[in-house]
């Protein structure tokens, strides 16, 4: 019997072939180079939306999209690429992309990939947002989710999948925290919303979780509208003005006092131009993190009388409830409290409902919303045995919100409980004629 000897020919086709195959199938070249952590974001420009991913080495940052479901991608967008040191022990580096698509056509679903010639990410798909005051748009609204124990986000993925959202709202606390394990939780993070944050544009507001090291992982991983760093920011969403700011200004003064006064006075100036704009967008709308009022068993700024984001620092200087109720918005979203509730219309701890028949119809303070009860370790919130009289509604259960704001009289307000399986807990309707807002011009 003769050896068996290698065919050397036939291993270099095996392995030449298996080298194309995967060059075929768009296996990255250097993992390292691998997008990940891809989301969403609206820059407030209409006909665009901002991609935003992570590598872990230098790259070009490309998008390309187009309108087929398979097939070549034909659009291009180039963007930029910055790195970001994690505060941490480690020092780790990592490389932030940023790239603006423009030019969507207002309402068209769109598929797209971004990376480099070292690496692509898997296709995705979003909606591009309609354009102008005349539409209804969907958002889905949370705060305090968490990479251990995101109860509400198996139920969010799959109301994306169903097309029900054109937007989300996430108010803050994200990963807890985004800092730990050298930055390590953040990627775990932004890797479990990414099947959410890849299809809408994922908009955020800072919490008390993200703190650490001048809140540097909310800055560099999140790419929101304005030059704050995300830290507050306006946009203009069908028939409403969206606002969203940061309640720790107040709390971590050691980052800078003047960082309270600046945010004070671009939201007086943001809130003067809305109110001028009241004919084409009715609604003023806005989110924060820690609320002004609560009625949680802790010792929370919210249950203290003159609460710092009430009434300001020193219980006078910038305090947030009279610039808001001055110039009459209508629906602040908070979280912080590990538990659902709903005010009924407030101002100064005085109760404004429209009429005993219907609270919530040209109410005569705004509608305070505390929607925290997404997720995270720290488990839910227990309120007081006593309900306080400015508290209509109260939920201790695992859920998020769900926003339709139909028109520019009509605004949906529904609480989703992921303890009992989706069922809708709470349900109410705020009605505003377009009359009332002319006392705002």
């Amino acid at each position: 019997m003769f050896p068996l000897r290698p065919c050397w020919s036939c291993c270099f086709c095996c392995c030449l072939f298996l080298f194309f195959s995967l060059r075929v199938q768009g296996i990255p070249k250097d993992p390292n180079a691998a997008p990940e952590q891809v989301h969403l974001s609206y820059p407030g420009e209409p006909g665009s939306m901002t991609v935003t991913w992570t590598t872990w080495v230098p790259t070009h940052s490309e998008v390309q999209f187009g309108m087929q479901l398979t097939g070549p991608l034909p659009l291009r967008a180039q963007g930029t690429v910055s790195p970001f040191v994690d505060g941490g022990l480690l020092r780790r580096k990592l490389y932030m992309h940023r790239v603006t698509l423009r030019g969507l056509l207002p309402g068209v679903q769109y598929v797209y990939r971004c990376g480099s010639s070292r690496g692509w990410s898997r296709r995705f798909r979003f909606r591009a947002l309609k354009n102008g005051p005349h539409w209804s748009p969907r958002l889905a609204v949370f705060g305090d989710l968490g990479a251990d124990n995101p109860k509400a986000l198996p139920r969010l993925r799959r109301d994306t999948q169903q097309g029900m959202y054109d937007a989300v709202l996430h108010v803050g606390d994200f990963a807890y925290n985004m800092d730990q394990d050298n930055a390590r939780v953040g990627d775990e993070f932004m890797r479990l919303i990414e099947p959410v944050a890849a299809s809408l544009p994922y908009m955020t507001c800072p919490g008390n979780h993200e703190e650490r090291y001048n809140f540097s992982n909310y800055k560099a991983r999140f790419s929101m509208p304005g030059n704050s760093e995300g830290l507050w920011y306006s946009w203009d969403l069908g028939p409403a003005h969206i606002i969203s700011f940061s309640t720790e200004v107040y709390f971590y003064l050691h980052y800078g006092r003047h960082m309270v006064e600046r945010q004070f006075h671009w939201l007086e100036r943001d809130l003067q131009k809305a109110n001028k704009n009241r004919a084409a967008r009715p609604w003023i709308i806005t989110m924060g993190h820690r609320p002004m009022y609560c009625s949680n068993a802790d010792l929370d700024d919210c249950t203290w009388h003159e609460s710092k984001v009430r009434k300001g620092l020193f219980g006078k200087l910038f305090g947030l409830e009279d610039l808001f109720y001055k110039y009459g918005v209508d629906l602040q979203f908070w979280a912080h409290e590990h538990s659902y509730e709903r005010l009924w219309p407030i101002y100064n701890y005085q109760v404004f409902n429209g009429s005993r028949e219907m609270p919530y119809t040209n109410p005569r303070g705004p509608v305070h919303i505390i929607t925290g009860s997404a997720g995270c370790e720290e488990r839910l919130t227990r309120f007081t045995l006593f309900p306080r009289p400015w508290s209509a509604v109260r939920v201790k259960e695992y859920g998020y919100t769900r926003l339709h704001i139909l028109n520019g009289t009509h605004i949906h307000i529904q609480q989703v409980s992921d303890d009992q399986d989706g069922k809708i807990v709470d349900d109410v309707w705020v009605v505003r004629p377009l009359l009332d807002r002319m006392l705002y011009l």
